[in-house]
Order: C-alpha cells, then sequence, then structure tokens
C-alpha cells in the first residue's frame, strides 16, 4: 500500500537524508540495481518538483540511467537497517546484484518503470528531463582538489577522480511504501 504524499510537505526530511545517504534506484536491461548516494538538490526546474543526483562517469548506475532516464529515490523513513545504506555504496552493480543480496523488498513504481524500494518507504519517481557533466575546468579550486584529485584510479569503491554527470528528475510521483 502505497500513502500518496506532496513531496514538499516532506522537503525537510528529504533533504536532510540527502546529507547522510538516500538510495538511487535503477532500472536497465532488466537489472535493477541501488547506489547510496549523498548528494542531490530538491527544487523547482520549468515550473516543476525536481530532484537533482549526481552521479560520476565510471558507476554502473549511469550506465542504467542513460540506458533508461527514469530512477526512483528511496529515503529512509522511520526505523530501517543502516546496513543497506552501507551495502549499496560500497558494491557496485556491475559485480553484485544488491537486491537479491540485501533480500529487498521492490515495490511496483506508479508512473515509471523503476521500482521503490520497500525498507527505504519515502519513494520519489523521477523521469530524467536533462542532464549535463559537469565541467572539471569551472569547479573552484578547493573543491577540485577535495573531491576530484586526479592523481587515483577511478574503478575502486570512494574513487574519486571521476567528475559526476547531474541529472535533473522531474518528479512525477511521491509517496511512503506502508
Amino acid at each position: 500500500m502505497k500513502k500518496e504524499i506532496d513531496v514538499f510537505d516532506y522537503a525537510k526530511d528529504i533533504t536532510k537524508a540527502l546529507g547522510s545517504g538516500v538510495l538511487l534506484t535503477t532500472k536497465a536491461d532488466d537489472k535493477v540495481n541501488s547506489m547510496t548516494i549523498g548528494w542531490g538538490n530538491l527544487g523547482v526546474v520549468w515550473g516543476k518538483p525536481e530532484l537533482i543526483v549526481f552521479v560520476r562517469e565510471n558507476r554502473f548506475t549511469k550506465g542504467q540511467l542513460d540506458k533508461n532516464p527514469e530512477f526512483t529515490v528511496n529515503i529512509p523513513y522511520g526505523d530501517f537497517d543502516k546496513k543497506i545504506l552501507g551495502y549499496c555504496g560500497s558494491k557496485s552493480g556491475r559485480d553484485v546484484d544488491k537486491v537479491k543480496e540485501l533480500n529487498l523488498t521492490l515495490e511496483e513504481a506508479e508512473i515509471i518503470t523503476v521500482p521503490a524500494i520497500k525498507e527505504l518507504p519515502l519513494t520519489l519517481e523521477c523521469k530524467v528531463n536533462y542532464k549535463q557533466t559537469m565541467d572539471l575546468g569551472a569547479i573552484s579550486e578547493e573543491n577540485k582538489h577535495s573531491f576530484y584529485p586526479q592523481d587515483v584510479d577511478s574503478f575502486f569503491h570512494g574513487s574519486n577522480k571521476d567528475i559526476h554527470t547531474a541529472y535533473y528528475g522531474e518528479i512525477v510521483s511521491a509517496y511512503i511504501v506502508e
């Protein structure tokens, strides 16, 4: 069962959770993948509610989003198993079926093709209506040094050489899975 919500009634909960971790869930080629993210912006773009998420260039999730420009953001609401965020933030969907490994419960989406994750019940269904790769030359030196050092490999967990693509997701449905 899903309780429909007005996303802006939960803006404080959403933005607070973005700082500590939420799941970005994708589906392409019949594979569902969830990745922990800690960056995002909730707001209004083109007169529509939007959630902007940032995904590094080398992540499995980026390939998924480029194949199917829809995603859910699954936000902890109430008690939840914190190992979900830790596991989904440290394992790649290239190597592991995170849904299976964590025994996550997929809930069919209302509008898009990407399911919700029942264990993190506050769900935003999003359709990408714009994406832009960050310009490394336009990032401040301080942030470039802290978040994009160029002397590391890009293929391991915690790597941070790769820049991000910003995906602007129009929020087409918002609810709490009960």
